[in-house]
């Protein structure tokens, strides 16, 4: 019996592939034609490629280059202390007599001919009049009071032409006038202020020692 049903299926099954095939066949050609067949998914080829990270770009900032300053006249013109609250005239006479000397601090005070100027290093030597009389009709016998009171780091602008120099005091002391000894010349720009009632007296002198920090033009 089995082999009769297998004898029957046979005959068919040959016909049944082949409309099975043709109908599988017309059914993907209409689906292709409508562009409903799925395509296969594309693999990315990775890049052997290393990307660097994001740095940002450094711009040096070039160094401004310092202000040059010239200045036609080397010789003070006037000097302020300002803890004091004092601008002074300053004399620049080029005899170093004492008369001379002393005629010239009736009218400021007196840079000394023999030591440096503003330009170059060195050390400018100014004295000027200190006196505590109660009546003093000429000023300019007081005009260095109180440079003894100065402290450490207290500025002193000196004026030359359109140029401002300032310096920051470094010493104040006392000494006896046989004792004073002012170097000149030198790496630094320096400052000295003695005190004097006359340049050929023997008191005690209070002196103030600077060093130039800055200049600028007026």
């Amino acid at each position: 019996m089995f082999s009769k049903l297998i004898n029957e299926i046979l005959p068919r099954s040959g016909v049944f592939l082949a409309v099975f095939f043709v109908v599988m066949s017309l059914g993907y050609s209409v689906l292709y034609a409508i562009d409903f067949v799925p395509e296969p998914i594309a693999t990315e080829e990775k890049s052997e490629e290393t990307i660097a990270p994001s740095v940002p770009e450094i711009t040096k900032q070039e160094e401004e280059a310092p202000e040059v300053i010239e200045t036609g006249d080397p010789l003070p013109t006037s000097i302020t202390i300002d803890a004091l609250d004092r601008t002074i005239t300053v004399l620049n006479p080029t005899s170093n007599k004492i008369s001379d000397l002393d005629n010239a601090l009736l009218k400021g005070v007196v840079r000394h001919p023999d030591s440096d100027d503003l330009v170059g290093p060195g050390n400018i030597l100014i004295l000027g009049h200190s006196s505590y009389l109660k009546n003093v009709f000429n000023k300019n016998f007081q005009a260095f009071n109180g440079i003894q009171n100065l402290n450490w780091g207290d500025t002193i602008r000196v004026k030359s032409g359109d140029v401002e120099y300032t310096y920051k005091v470094d010493r104040v002391y006392k000494a006896e006038a046989s004792d004073v000894s002012v170097k000149t010349g030198g790496d630094e720009h320096k400052l000295t202020l003695v005190t004097c009632n006359t340049f050929g007296a023997k008191e005690d002198r209070f002196i103030v020692e600077a060093t130039l920090v800055s200049k600028k033009a007026l």
